[in-house]
């Protein structure tokens, strides 16, 4: 190898490659990692259908999970989350940004045949499950939202088909 200056040389040096490995925790993620089709409904644009695509994906060798979903209408923005999770706390967490510059934090749980995620802030507090089908072919999600407190209410409803299976 050529002898370059050492400021140039730690610059082509990969950063942390010892942490990039499978966490555990989301291992039971697995079953929703792939590229899906989306179809969603929305009850504040009745009789519109989107229409969109969403990926999960290993991050970074498996140290986390991403999350991106785009949809074609412009009514629902397309998005980017990131799944980690706190060892000592035993919880999972989902870091969000959309294209509105909303940015949120989301507690994620995974049991039998679903993944959910909410948040319970005073002001907007939002619910998200999916369920998965018996097969993996196919995510139904179903989205609840509170204003101030209030009642809950529908929100986004989404239905994903599985377009290919990631590792």
């Amino acid at each position: 190898m050529p002898w370059r200056p050492a400021s140039i040389r730690w610059m082509t040096t990969p950063i942390g490659p010892e942490a990039q490995r499978p966490n555990p925790a989301l291992e039971p993620l697995a079953q929703v990692l792939g590229t899906w089709r989306t179809t969603a409904t929305h009850p504040h644009v009745p009789g519109t259908t989107f229409h969109g695509r969403t990926s999960f994906a290993r991050h970074e060798g498996g140290a986390f999970v991403l999350m991106r979903s785009e949809i074609d209408e412009p009514e629902i923005p397309s998005a980017v989350a990131v799944i980690g999770s706190d060892d000592a706390a035993g919880t999972l967490t989902m870091l969000y940004s959309d294209e509105r510059d909303v940015s949120r934090r989301y507690t994620v749980e995974v049991g039998d045949g679903e993944v959910s995620w909410h948040r319970d802030e005073a002001g907007f507090a939002q619910r998200m499950v999916l369920t998965i089908a018996g097969d993996g072919s196919r995510l139904d999600a179903k989205g609840t939202m509170s204003h101030d407190g209030g009642p809950w209410e529908d929100d986004l409803q989404l239905t994903y088909e599985r377009i290919d299976v990631s590792d």
